[in-house]
């Protein structure tokens, strides 16, 4: 009898044992289940507002990302310049004492390539380059401004009475920088021409090498616009 109570209660405790861990089993799936549906709900928030925010974007103009930096510079710029003015300080003082070296170096690599060496385009093109070119080779003499400055007095600053055209004598250092010059656009084009091949069925329309050259470039850039006064020429029926 008592053996039975045992076996009865034993019985009892393990059944008691399998349903707490069921039980168990249950809230931790239940729980998982929870976690994994307030992911999916979390994802499902953050790809729309993905979209929302792509949708956007491709709304804006091709440039607008550059606007936005250049209007943010902009304001932190002028911000910049209201507290130097406050503090009485210069702004452009201010503005170099924060470039580092690398900026500096980075910022004179980039002048450089702004004005890289095409070669021949056309002859506007190549002019305004060699203005350039001139231009920035250029060092201003302050003692020779003084001094022409003194030698011409009033007429430093000429008016519609003064006569001074035709007195200026250019110094031994201004010829020499001029000669200089034209030395290095000798050698230049020298390293740029080649010889052509000669045919001898071509017209003649030259009087030397160098005038042959210039009438091939002017041919091939504006042959087309004067084909027909050429062709009118020929026949003799132009007017």
């Amino acid at each position: 009898m008592a053996s039975c109570i045992e076996e009865s209660a034993t019985a009892t405790g393990e059944e008691e044992h399998t349903e707490t861990h069921a039980s168990q089993d249950r809230e931790a799936r239940l729980r998982k289940f929870r976690e994994l549906h307030f992911k999916r709900n979390e994802a499902r928030k953050l790809n729309h507002q993905e979209v929302v925010e792509e949708d956007k974007r491709l709304k804006l103009p091709s440039n607008w990302e550059a606007k936005k930096a250049r209007l943010e510079w902009e304001l932190a710029d002028n911000e910049k310049k209201k507290e130097c003015a406050d503090k009485g300080e210069d702004y452009n003082r201010v503005k170099l004492l924060e470039i580092t070296a690398e900026d500096a170096e980075r910022w004179e690599r980039k002048k450089k390539k702004k004005n890289p060496d095409t070669g021949f385009a056309g002859y506007a093109e190549a002019q305004f380059r060699q203005y350039q070119r001139l231009t920035k080779q250029i060092r201003p003499d302050m003692e020779g401004y003084e001094k022409q400055r003194e030698d011409y007095g009033v007429d430093f600053h000429p008016t519609s009475n003064s006569l001074i055209h035709g007195t200026h004598v250019p110094t031994k250092q201004g010829i020499d920088r001029m000669v200089e010059d034209v030395e290095k656009q000798i050698e230049k084009r020298a390293k740029y021409s080649r010889r052509r091949a000669y045919n001898d069925d071509a017209d003649i329309d030259y009087i030397n090498e160098r005038n042959a050259k210039f009438n091939k470039k002017a041919e091939r850039f504006y042959g087309k616009y004067t084909a027909e006064i050429k062709q009118n020429l020929e026949r003799g029926t132009a007017v």
